[in-house]
């Protein structure tokens, strides 16, 4: 007989406990489920003995020690999600904070886009008055101007010669004998008060003469020596010169804008005129007709079959040029 028993092995049947699926932490690292965890304590747990029962370790005390373990275990990981947790709603809290904080930025801008459209709208409405002003005291100007020319005369195309402008005072008094003398029979006060070229300073890369403004003493006088010219050609010593009624500039670029159509009208026979401050009048069925601007003629004319096509200023300058 054996002096040493041979120790009873307890039989570990396993229990055919399926294992449970992997639980993923917050970082991906892969941690048992409890189930096997406690399949591997039981597997690795000292097996007592039959002897003297002076086992190093028992099992109660081995289940002890691995149980702390596993509260200590899971004591660090709940501390750590616990950080990770609140450091994420701290990143929350500051997310939303931030998030307010655009919206009531966007709100601001929204608002300021609304006053700043507002102000706008005001601004064009303030700069159409502006406008209108502006428009209305530059026509009150060029009035203004136009009226304190109204003595005046301008005659174009008399020669740029020294004897002439020393002397345009008896120059001028020459041109009345010789187109106009019934005015001087008559007793009129054919007297001015000055002369001058405009503009004062010769370009002599113009081959055309300056003209001349002549402003009169009396306005009747000035209006009867329109009327001749008027009437019939005028000329100086036996050249051509015309006489008009001295204008502001403007006024005179507005009137010249019509020559195209004047010299047509004049050939078709509408007895066309330039009436103050540039407006076109012609004769035409029985009729007298006014316009003020050169489109609301040419609309005209496109509506009457005798003068459709015949006054295309755009076709007329192109054969020119």
């Amino acid at each position: 007989m054996e002096n040493s028993t041979e120790a009873q092995k307890p039989q570990n049947t396993k229990k055919n406990k399926k294992k449970g699926a992997t639980l993923d932490t917050f970082y991906g690292a892969k941690i048992q489920n409890t189930e096997q965890i406690e399949d591997n304590i039981k597997e690795n747990a000292p097996k007592p003995s039959k002897g003297n029962g002076n086992s190093p370790q028992t099992y109660e005390e081995f289940e002890s020690e691995m149980t702390k373990k596993m509260e200590a275990f899971w004591e660090e990981k709940l501390e750590i999600m616990q950080k990770k947790f609140t450091h994420l709603q701290n990143r929350y809290d500051e997310t939303e904070k931030e998030n307010q904080a655009l919206k009531a930025r966007i709100r601001q801008l929204e608002d300021n886009d609304r006053v700043k459209e507002q102000e706008l709208i005001k601004q064009s409405q303030n700069t159409k008055k502006l406008e209108e002003n502006i428009k209305y005291l530059t026509d009150k100007v060029i009035d203004l101007e136009n009226r304190g020319r109204r003595d005046n005369l301008r005659i174009i195309g008399l020669p740029e010669k020294p004897e002439i402008n020393t002397k345009l005072d008896m120059v001028i008094q020459d041109i009345i004998k010789e187109n106009c003398p019934e005015i001087l029979e008559q007793g009129g006060n054919t007297a001015t008060d000055r002369a001058h070229r405009t503009p004062s300073t010769l370009n002599p890369q113009k081959t055309t003469p300056r003209n001349v403004i002549a402003k009169f003493q009396s306005y009747q006088t000035k209006e009867k020596i329109l009327q001749e010219a008027r009437k019939r050609q005028f000329r100086y010593k036996g050249m051509p010169i015309r006489v008009t009624q001295d204008l502001a500039s403007s006024t005179l670029n507005d009137r010249k804008a019509w020559n195209m159509i004047f010299r047509k009208a004049r050939e078709l026979g509408l007895q066309p005129r330039i009436s103050y401050p540039a407006k076109l009048t012609i004769y035409f069925q029985g009729k007298v007709w006014a316009f003020n601007k050169i489109e609301d003629f040419q609309l005209f004319a496109k509506k009457r079959p005798e003068l459709c096509g015949k006054f295309d200023t755009e076709n007329q300058r192109a054969r020119n040029t």
